[in-house]
């Protein structure tokens, strides 16, 4: 299986040695996905988004699969985009198209028919918070930073700014968002940008736990959750109502409430 998400990419494919993710089944129902460009600090570039959409699209095809969790290789989860890659952008369709891409990535780790865990093992910066904040819950290190720091380039985190707010509100995010300052692990959790946070060389371990608690659940009760909790509050109220009344004639729902009569 790891082989073959690997090798998905768009296109033809990237050549093995251009492989941006690393993924394995290493607990039941578990998956851990590996961001792998340490010596760029994890910085995404276009074929690292391709990639990341084909592993989301493929882990969340595998009914083996019911969680993974996301973090990076090296000291660093992600530095965010790969500044490099901005100079081969020559004008407003690019960008357009370039934009289109960043949020397709990112909306396959916020849509995917599994749970996403973080695992933040050091900084998370301009894009790296951004996927941060689409995974569904994250544990850091105690080491770990966070940062938008797009304003020093002149841009901003067009999806954090959609997504910040819900998880953090309004004035963290502009704080965020307009000094470009970074926070330490213990203010995100305080903040609530992250859930948890343990010493650096237990990070992966307990986003690994996390997951397979949410593994062990039924995997439709987690994937309606998952789209209620990623949709507008508008849109949440005859959502939220339509998929409960679908999940209480489940078979999973009806055996636990026969589980719980027998008792």
């Amino acid at each position: 299986m790891a082989d073959d998400l690997q090798d998905e990419g768009g296109g033809s494919g990237p050549a093995p040695s251009e492989r941006r993710l690393r993924v394995d089944v290493v607990r039941p129902g578990v998956a851990l996905v590996v961001m792998d460009r340490a010596h760029k600090r994890n910085a995404m570039d276009p074929a690292f988004f391709r990639q990341l959409i084909a592993v989301m699209g493929a882990l969340g095809a595998d009914p083996a699969v019911r969680a993974c969790v996301l973090t990076g290789a090296g000291p660093a989860f992600s530095a965010g985009g790969d500044i490099a890659s901005f100079a081969e952008l020559r004008g407003p369709e690019d960008h357009r198209r370039q934009l289109a891409l960043v949020f397709d990535a990112f909306r396959s780790v916020e849509r995917a028919e599994l749970a996403v865990v973080a695992a933040v093992n050091g900084l998370a910066y301009a894009g790296g918070l951004e996927l941060v904040l689409a995974c569904d819950l994250a544990v850091a290190a105690e080491g770990a930073r966070f940062a938008f720091r797009e304003v020093a380039v002149g841009l901003m985190p067009a999806f954090g700014m959609l997504r910040a707010p819900l998880r953090i509100g309004e004035g963290w995010t502009r704080h965020l968002v307009l000094t470009g300052d970074d926070v330490d692990a213990a203010t995100a959790e305080r903040i609530g940008l992250v859930q948890r946070v343990v010493p650096g060389d237990q990070v992966v371990g307990a986003a690994l736990d996390v997951a397979e608690r949410i593994a062990a659940h039924p995997p439709m009760a987690v994937a309606m959750a998952k789209q209620i909790a990623t949709m507008g509050v508008q849109q949440r109220d005859p959502a939220a109502r339509e998929a409960t009344a679908v999940l209480f004639g489940t078979p999973e729902h009806r055996a636990a409430v026969e589980r719980f009569l027998a008792r």
